[in-house]
């Protein structure tokens, strides 16, 4: 079921849930509310902006990480970071950043030079 968006036609005049924006889980087919629940202020249905939550990545992206985990499975410690860390310095990405530190480590360099590694992208 849907989530539908009212508010008051008189926000003034309207109770403290129609007077802002509120929402009601409605059927597809069921008839808008003309009242508020609450008050039985005049509402009218709002357009309201769809916010998705559907994150499309690149092909390259995909790729990418799919080999990082790989080398990581297989214990490929250095590979896993160089590859990750060559990829964060090209997309600007931090999380991916702190990944190839954290392979380094793993990898056995010195975290000292890690450190410094990582505030480079700062």
């Amino acid at each position: 079921m849907p989530i539908y968006e009212y508010e008051s036609i008189e926000p003034k005049k309207g109770c403290r849930k129609c007077g802002a924006r509120f929402e009601v889980l409605q059927k597809v087919g069921e008839k808008p509310l003309r009242k508020c629940p609450e008050c039985g202020g005049r509402v009218r249905k709002v357009i309201s902006w769809c916010r998705a939550a559907v994150v499309e990545t690149s092909e390259t992206y995909t790729r990418v990480e799919r080999e990082i985990t790989e080398y990581e499975k297989q214990g490929m410690w250095s590979h896993a970071a160089e590859l990750a860390d060559k990829h964060a310095e090209k997309i600007k990405d931090k999380d991916l950043r702190m990944r190839a530190i954290d392979n380094y480590e793993k990898a056995g360099y010195d975290t000292k030079t890690l450190e410094k590694h990582a505030k480079k992208e700062d």
